[in-house]
């Protein structure tokens, strides 16, 4: 599309993203939901709504929904009522969902991401408790769609942001922080993949200078943040060219292909959806006390953004370090874990971003999952900073050889191969010697003003003492020695 076009008109965008909490147990009854379970295992007479069953409400839902609402700054609805939202779907067993409408758990609150412009916050306008229905699967070449209803009643959390994105940039970023934010509360595992965490994005398109937006397109089944994005930029793409072209743009529900990047119309929707919301009669009003929120709140953990911001301000690192350390839980605290034992915390960084995530990626590991423990690397990287061994040293052959034996020390790795440093003069200044009597024209050069020549001098002495010499000690020795040729 043509840049003048394109930028006549302002995209705006609203995510409405519904996460799986990780309980054990279906929001209003005992049923499993272990995923990947047979069709239709994980179901009882509560789930199927059969005649003169009652729903219970699971507590855990409840404090799952609070702390994402504490940790998107939310204000917490203290006295809530379930609506029952009624809408006919085949893999709907009761024909109505409980949810919320009038008190969402959660009100207002933003999600602060990064932008190239700095940070900004997406503003949300609630979030609320809800239950899943089933799946509707529809297999190649069968007449017939078949349902299970092992998804029915699983819990959910709907995350409703205001329409405040401009770019599918925004909306990329926000979706991850979003990830991560549920998956650092451990109330959901985050994976899209498995539905776990899913998205839908309405999109608008408008003047710039107008004062009301563009009818909204709601676009569903995207399996991935990348998708999001991918199906936003499309969408903004396709609706001012429909807009160039003179025509307006349905108010509809569009779909997704992964496979060519287009949106396609599914069915257009109503103005005002009229699903007959009223309080659900089966349960009672949920009050959250004082009490019980204090005690949800004592037990929040440290969150991304918090990491991020202490891992620039507290511990001077840059911000690239602060955004790899905080992009998973995980290694976020592993991380932690080492800054409790050394106060290198640049070193502890360079760690963890290049040779443990290299090899939690190689061997499809967690960082809770590394054999060596935190203890083990403090001790590694202290190994280096005292000159025993150098950081390539320690990363190509202590490493690796503490992966194979994690109950050895550093120390005692290093000198099983015989690789601790050499610093004292009298053994490196014969070697360095020897190399310069063997190449008296690259002193020369070094001599007539050549003085990057000392780095090719080092990697000799480096590779003669295989490695043993200490770096520092050898190329002030080096350059002392060319200085009175």
């Amino acid at each position: 599309m043509d840049k003048s076009i394109r930028d006549k008109y302002i995209s705006v965008i609203g995510l409405e993203v519904h996460a799986q909490l990780l309980t054990k147990s279906k929001i209003y009854n005992t049923d499993s939901t272990a995923y990947g379970s047979l069709p239709n295992t994980n179901v009882g007479v509560v789930t199927l709504a059969h005649p003169g069953t009652l729903p219970r409400l699971n507590k855990k839902v409840v404090e799952y929904a609070i702390k994402m609402g504490i940790a998107c700054h939310s204000e917490i609805t203290r006295f809530n009522i379930f609506d029952r939202k009624n809408y006919f779907y085949p893999d709907l067993p009761k024909g109505y969902q409980i949810t919320q409408d009038r008190t969402p758990i959660c009100k207002g609150g933003y999600v602060t991401i990064n932008t190239k412009e700095g940070e900004r916050n997406v503003e949300l306008h609630r979030i609320h408790i809800e239950e899943d229905a089933g799946k509707s699967m529809h297999l190649a070449a069968e007449p017939d769609t078949l349902v299970d209803f092992n998804r029915a009643g699983v819990p959910l959390i709907e995350i409703v942001s205001q329409p405040d994105m401009r770019t599918s940039d925004e909306a990329y970023a926000y979706l991850t922080e979003i990830r991560k934010l549920v998956r650092y509360l451990d109330i959901c595992d985050g994976n899209m993949e498995e539905g776990s965490l899913r998205c839908d994005a309405n999109i608008s398109v408008m003047l710039k200078g107008a004062k009301e937006f563009g009818k909204k397109v709601e676009v569903k089944n995207m399996n991935s943040i990348r998708n999001v994005q991918r199906a936003i930029d499309h969408e903004i793409e396709r609706q001012i060219e429909e807009i160039e072209k003179g025509n307006t743009i349905p108010s509809e529900t569009r779909t997704f292909d992964a496979a060519t990047g287009l949106t396609f119309g599914m069915r257009t929707k109503e103005e005002l959806n009229d699903y007959r919301y009223f309080p659900d009669p089966d349960l009672s009003p949920l009050e959250v006390s004082d009490k019980w929120l204090n005690e949800i709140k004592a037990t929040m953990p440290a969150l991304p953004r918090e990491l991020y911001n202490k891992y620039i301000a507290e511990l001077n690192l840059p911000e690239y370090d602060a955004q790899v350390l905080t992009d998973s839980k995980d290694i976020a605290l592993y991380f932690e874990e080492l800054c409790k034992l050394t106060k290198n915390y640049k070193a502890a960084s360079n760690w963890v971003m290049g040779p443990v995530k290299s090899c939690l990626n190689d061997l499809s590991l967690s960082a809770d999952e590394l054999p060596i423990k935190p203890k083990e690397l403090v001790d590694l990287i202290a190994l280096v900073d005292s000159g025993k061994i150098s950081f390539s040293v320690a990363s190509q052959r202590v490493f690796p050889e503490l992966l194979k034996n994690p109950n050895k020390s550093s120390l005692e790795v290093a000198q099983q191969l015989n690789l601790i440093q050499e610093s004292n003069q009298d053994a490196i200044i014969p070697i360095i010697d020897e190399v310069l009597k063997e190449f008296p024209l690259k002193v020369e050069e070094y001599k007539n003003g050549k003085k990057g020549i000392v780095g090719m001098f080092m990697g000799e002495v480096m590779k003669r003492s295989k490695g043993k010499a200490d770096p520092k000690v050898a190329n002030a020795l080096i350059t002392k020695k060319l200085e009175e040729v």
